[in-house]
């Protein structure tokens, strides 16, 4: 099981995946991210949400996903940091000082190694982490239900 928060508004195109940029998604790329627990998605929405967002609804989603890399491994992030730029810099200064973040680099290199997806470890709750799907609900993509 994996969770989602979405505005009540936007509930019935929960798996339409990311409206606006995103750590890992530039604004035209669709994106889905989940959290592992209701606790992820806490400390997400400490992280994104600002007083002018609207409450948001946690949805549980089911997900059967393969060929997922895996962040939450020092080797494998350090094996992005190498190829293809920082997966944890500041992507919302990069935005603000009118620089693609390196994060969306290092996205494009594990997409290119064949991944469907990455898991992302939280950096506001050490030992939480996030799915991030990059396809989803194709043939031969991770499947995603409510």
């Amino acid at each position: 099981m994996f969770y989602r928060a979405v505005a009540p508004a936007h509930v019935g195109a929960a798996l339409s995946g990311s409206q606006r940029a995103g750590r890992y998604s530039r604004p035209d790329q669709r994106t889905l991210y989940l959290s592992a627990s209701r606790a992820g998605i806490d400390a997400a929405m400490r992280a994104h949400t600002t007083a002018t967002d609207p409450e948001k609804s946690v949805l549980t989603l089911w997900v059967q996903a393969d060929a997922v890399f895996d962040l939450r491994d020092p080797d494998a992030a350090e094996r992005v940091r190498t190829m293809a730029g920082e997966p944890f810099g500041d992507w919302q200064q990069d935005l603000a000082e009118g620089r693609a973040p390196s994060s969306w680099r290092a996205r494009d290199w594990i997409a290119a190694q064949g991944a469907q997806g990455l898991i992302d470890p939280s950096r506001k709750a050490p030992g939480l982490w996030h799915l991030v799907l990059f396809h989803w609900n194709v043939p031969g993509a991770p499947q995603v239900r409510l």
